[in-house]
């Protein structure tokens, strides 16, 4: 077992698991957190693992262990948490040996691609939690000053009763991403398409704030593009258990390429947020501005409704404001500051491993419901009732004719 963590105030020693891109970004983003040293890089490709630590010794940090399995590096040095960026399908297996010898574990996303291997991961954390071992799931938008005002006025009471939510992402992708891999545009390797790849985080802001859902029905179409099995196009609707109903909308076709943003609707107020930053926010201000919009029959049934952004969110964090410092370690970071309290403390993590297990069950229940031509239940889709659907999505007749033509 681990030593306990909770009791000291020095750094807790992390393993990083896959030295790629994403995997390098954790390292970054733990060097620049005091509350945590980097110790061990693990890779099965050996100079992977040692370019990694040729820039974290070059950086002036101590150079980590480098080793090809999870167990060597356990074995050889003392760790206290593990984040395991490796390819989704390898995250059972690593978490389930991080945990076995007592570490605390954080998951790059998604959680997996499959449920059954979400499932079999929750039943790890579960198990985890009750020998006081955190394991959360990297969601870091969740962490943006944003979208945390946004989720504490939802969750708080502060746009009254919360109706409805819009998320949309419209993005481009050219032909030639898609023929860059053999692996993109594929359900097996890629594991969906726009929704999935693209969509994800801006799906999981909106389950997050609306609450947990209950019900989807989807369509998805490839309109744009060809030789991929996976959508670039699709539209759903949610019902959550609160009352509130959902969009979700999500395209690699729409160029040139614009934002991903999500918007919250109540009966006191709304907002929106655009690719990260506030972009609008409104709490009726009293009973008496309340009272005066019930009468007015205008558009927008207020007179001048104040955009109270600048007053919720510092300016890095509005649209239209100065750039964030370091924007991209910053939300990964963010979290990481939430994962290291939660470890002294005991508590559980922002993120835990249910959180992660809706969102990516709402994805697979979209992509379900658009292959069966019905509505899903989202609790059907985690108890694994849809797990031998295989979603298909059929070109339209005229992108398809178009194609022919080509």
């Amino acid at each position: 077992m681990t030593a306990d963590t909770t009791s000291t105030t020095a750094p807790l020693r992390l393993a990083v698991v896959g030295a790629g891109v994403i995997g390098r970004h954790h390292a970054r983003v733990a060097l620049a957190n005091p509350g945590l040293d980097v110790v061990a890089l693990v890779d099965a490709v050996p100079t992977a693992a040692t370019g990694a630590a040729d820039e974290i010794e070059a950086s002036g940090a101590p150079r980590p262990l480098t080793t090809a399995t999870i167990e060597d590096a356990i074995a050889q040095t003392d760790i206290d948490v593990v984040a395991i960026c490796s390819p989704s399908g390898m995250h059972v297996q690593l978490a389930e040996a991080a945990l076995a010898a007592g570490k605390h574990v954080v998951i790059e996303k998604p959680l997996d691609t499959t449920m059954p291997r979400a499932r079999q991961i929750a039943a790890l954390a579960a198990s985890a939690r009750e020998r006081g071992l955190v394991v959360s799931v990297i969601s870091q938008h969740r962490f943006d000053p944003a979208s945390v005002a946004v989720a504490r006025a939802a969750h708080g009471g502060g746009f009254g009763r919360v109706t409805s939510g819009v998320a949309s992402v419209a993005w481009f992708r050219s032909q030639g991403y898609y023929d860059s891999g053999d692996w993109r545009g594929t359900w097996d390797l890629d594991g969906g398409g726009a929704v999935m790849n693209q969509g994800v985080h801006t799906v999981d802001l909106l389950v997050w704030t609306l609450g947990r859902p209950v019900e989807i029905s989807a369509q998805i179409g490839l309109l744009a593009h060809d030789r991929i099995e996976v959508e670039d196009t699709a539209v759903a609707t949610v019902r959550f258990d609160t009352g509130a109903l959902g969009v979700i909308h999500c395209t690699t076709a729409a160029y040139p390429g614009l934002s991903a943003r999500y918007a919250v609707y109540g009966t006191q107020g709304s907002a929106v947020v655009d690719d990260d930053k506030l972009s609008y926010f409104h709490v009726a201000p009293d009973a008496a501005a309340l009272a005066s919009a019930a009468a007015s029959a205008n558009t927008t049934a207020v007179a001048d409704p104040v955009d109270q952004k600048s007053d919720v969110v510092p300016a890095e964090h509005v649209v239209g404001g100065p750039p964030e410092p370091e924007h991209f370690l910053a939300g990964h970071g963010r979290q990481y500051d939430d994962i290291v309290d939660a470890i002294r403390t005991g508590r559980d993590p922002g993120v835990t491993v249910d959180d992660a297990l809706v969102s990516l069950a709402t994805v697979r229940g979209l992509y379900v419901s658009a292959t069966l031509g019905q509505p899903v239940r989202i609790d059907d889709v985690i108890d694994g009732r849809y797990d031998d659907v295989v979603p298909v999505v059929h070109a339209s007749p005229v992108a398809a004719a178009e194609g022919a033509a080509r």
